[in-house]
């Protein structure tokens, strides 16, 4: 995290916030947190919790802004002192600044993540996934993004090595599952609807995250339109912290029983989203959110270089 910009969140249900005159207090089922009010800047609440009016104004008198979340993650509002306007600068600084070399790192990131992730199935599986030429227009895409000059540019060559790393992974999946492609909702396919899943999880911590370092989530640099710094930040982690247990799933555990497929869509049993639930929890890497995020904001904040993890 920051040094001067950190946030905590409390995620999940049935923890109790409470303070003294110079701690924040988090009482859970597995015992007690305790935080000093000089080290909150933004306190995000995921989730249904309880908190007292006596600690909320603890929290403004020391500065700190309240963040509320739905469970999956989406923003619902936010307390702050009154006459705050922390927010404007970085504001600004998002909507004047450069894109290019951020949508640049961020499209560069997320191909030589997938890159990785088909090599690693390759090894494992000990099967080639790569049709003639494939594998050398995925490397040459990677080399040619940085002498790509418009945002257009990058961001069809992106969608283009995106599209291709789904169609390459589904050939290792049984054909009678029905995944060839990504696809947008509504899912027709258990693996497409599994990605989705994961994908809708990993969105919400990001979010989490980038809304406590103070950026706004809908002014993105590779992409477009509500949420689109979620999908940014996300990007590069998708293949390791979700793309690889689903594919995992699909390949070595999933069955009939486990998804409905109607004529327009496909329904994952209760069974499957409790496993899925509990898979991504332990996959999805908050320590490594946390960092990208922290990265980002400062990249942005101080014109530095940004390198998108994955």
């Amino acid at each position: 995290m920051q040094t001067n910009y950190s946030w905590l969140s409390v995620s999940g249900f049935g923890s109790h916030i409470k303070s003294t005159q110079k701690t924040l207090i988090i009482q859970k089922k597995n015992g007690l947190e305790e935080y000093p009010f000089e080290s909150i800047k933004n306190l995000l609440i995921v989730g249904g919790h309880t908190i007292s009016s006596a600690t909320i104004t603890q929290l403004i008198k020391k500065g700190a802004v309240i963040t509320f979340f739905e469970p999956d993650g989406n923003p619902i509002g936010t307390i702050s002192p009154f006459g705050i306007n922390n927010d404007s600068e970085i504001n600004r600084v998002q909507q004047t600044g450069s894109r290019h070399r951020f949508a640049t790192a961020i499209a560069h990131g997320a191909l030589r993540s997938r890159l990785v992730a088909i090599n690693r199935l390759q090894e494992k599986q000990n099967i080639s996934l790569f049709y003639e030429g494939e594998s050398d227009f995925l490397h040459k895409s990677l080399e040619e993004m940085a002498y790509l000059i418009k945002l257009d540019e990058i961001r069809r060559l992106h969608r283009m090595t995106s599209d291709m790393y789904y169609e390459i992974m589904s050939r290792s999946l049984r054909p009678d599952i029905g995944f060839r492609r990504r696809t947008l909702r509504p899912q027709i396919d258990p693996v497409n609807a599994m990605l989705s899943f994961g994908y809708a999880m990993l969105y919400g911590n990001c979010c989490v995250s980038l809304i406590g370092a103070r950026l706004d989530p809908d002014l993105g640099l590779l992409h477009e339109g509500h949420g689109s710094l979620v999908t940014d930040i996300s990007e590069s982690m998708k293949s390791a912290m979700i793309d690889d247990m689903v594919f995992t799933i699909a390949r070595d555990s999933l069955t009939p029983d486990d998804f409905e497929v109607t004529h327009d869509r496909c329904m994952l049993s209760d069974d499957l989203a409790k496993n899925l639930i509990k898979t991504f929890h332990t996959t999805i890497n908050n320590n490594q959110i946390t960092e990208q995020v922290s990265n980002l904001s400062n990249a942005i904040r101080n014109n530095a270089e940004f390198k998108a993890q994955y």
